[in-house]
């Protein structure tokens, strides 16, 4: 995350800079407003803004819309500033963060803007290696293969590459390979000149040259015919290509990013792919899990998706039963992130009162989500499920294990959490604070509970 702060960097504000720092940001500092529209201007950005509250943050918002620039702004300052904090929140700044600076505090909000920018979404260890690195060598040009079963976000760790890239403000163009016909991909990757055949009234630029500078994600590589894959691999080679009745090679600077939901080694011995354009691909292999070996992301995700469908459908965002919240953890998922999606679309849809619950969570011919077993054997395992969910516990203890998962799924944020159980912070905080006078273990901000 490439982390901006607007202010003079006092004692306090220089820790602030350091914790994000040491929390992954790439921090830029301005001594004032003007100086922050200049960073902001320059092309260099930002995912997030930090504003010392003594500023005008309203004049810098409202500078920031007549120049149709579009950042999240966070407000911090000491705790006294009680009246600039509700006034710069008022004004539109996302959240505000007290000064001195907690390290968690600061971890969760990143956290959060992160999940508002619609980046990644993810919980789960196995993910977050995976993303540990793609961060690692998006900074290089070095090619990267990204592979995994049909649904599980390779295009989505492929943008994420990208933006993470000194190429982040270059183009990012996209082409599936598996969706263009044969005798059209090769015009389509690099272009041709007028007359190159019947049709060609004009010369056209590819997707090659529509990506210099930037990065080219060939989807669905392996879909590419063994002809075409040769004319691939001297582009990759020697960053130049040949239009269709072309003359002259034209020179070429991208960045080849590729993915496939097939074992290209297999393909290699069965001689439907090229060996060496493998290697020239394989630099580094970014080998996404299926969701279900993802558990932590299910609720993650499908929290996610229902926020983002309620809000495009006009509906207000309601939270997931217990048994909703079983029944979507023991689903296989074998269309992965995107039958997911999918499914929670249709329950945002479906769903009747004041919580989506697992009569909402149907197939899309309406039957119930499969487990891969039979149907008796869902059933039963449904209503076992749900059977040790709630028999013999009060609807005290019931609540409170409700309450503090929810509070694990957001990263011990409060005003996240409340607003996923549909309570007010105040209430919220109530309960958190009666759990703690009883001896419960409750997550601050950016913390989960031990296991």
């Amino acid at each position: 995350m490439r982390l901006l702060i607007v202010g003079s960097l006092g004692g306090q504000l220089i820790t602030a800079s350091k914790i994000a720092m040491q929390r992954g940001a790439q921090v830029t500092h301005a001594e004032d407003i003007e100086g922050g529209m200049k960073v902001l201007r320059s092309g260099r950005g930002a995912d997030l803004v930090m504003v010392d509250v003594s500023l005008d943050i309203s004049a810098f918002l409202d500078q920031l819309q007549s120049e149709r620039i579009h950042v999240p702004i966070v407000a911090c300052g000491v705790e006294a500033d009680a009246q600039a904090a509700v006034a710069a929140i008022r004004a539109g700044a996302k959240e505000y963060i007290p000064l001195p600076p907690d390290p968690e505090l600061i971890a969760a909000v990143l956290s959060a803007v992160a999940l508002e920018r619609g980046d990644l979404i993810y919980r789960d260890d196995s993910m977050a290696a995976v993303v540990k690195l793609a961060e690692q060598v998006a900074p290089s040009d070095a090619s990267v293969l990204i592979t995994g079963e049909s649904g599980t976000g390779k295009e989505v760790i492929a943008r994420h590459v990208h933006r993470s890239s000194s190429r982040a403000n270059k183009p990012f163009i996209s082409i599936n390979c598996a969706a263009i016909p044969e005798h059209l991909l090769e015009s389509e990757l690099f272009g041709h000149e007028k007359g190159a055949f019947t049709g060609a009234v004009a010369r056209r630029i590819g997707k090659f040259e529509e990506a210099d500078g930037g990065t080219l994600l060939l989807d669905e590589i392996s879909e590419m015919e063994v002809r075409l894959q040769a004319k691939l691999l001297r582009a990759i080679q020697e960053r130049v290509i040949d239009r269709v009745g072309g003359s002259r090679p034209v020179p070429v600077n991208i960045r080849i990013l590729a993915t496939s939901n097939r074992d290209l080694a297999e393909s290699v011995r069965q001689g439907h792919f090229r060996e060496d354009l493998l290697f020239r691909l394989n630099v580094v292999n970014l080998k996404l899990p299926p969701l279900r070996e993802r558990p932590a992301d299910i609720l993650e995700l499908a929290s996610f998706f229902i926020e983002h469908y309620s809000e495009a459908n006009g509906m207000a965002s309601r939270m997931l039963s217990v048994a909703a919240r079983q029944a979507l953890t023991v689903n296989p998922w074998p269309g992965n992130v995107r039958e997911l999606e999918n499914t929670m679309h249709r329950a945002v849809l479906l769903a009747q009162g004041d919580e989506i619950g697992v009569e909402a969570i149907l197939m899309p011919d309406g039957s119930p989500i499969t487990s891969g077993k039979g149907p008796a054997e869902r059933a039963a395992a449904a209503a076992e499920a749900v059977t040790r969910a709630f028999v013999g516990r009060t609807v005290a203890d019931v609540e409170q294990d409700l309450i503090l998962d929810t509070l694990d799924h957001c990263l011990g944020n409060r005003t996240h959490a409340a607003k996923i159980l549909g309570i007010s912070i105040r209430t919220l905080r109530n309960k958190l604070n009666q759990y703690t006078d009883e001896g419960v273990v409750v997550p601050g901000p950016g913390e989960v509970r031990s296991a």
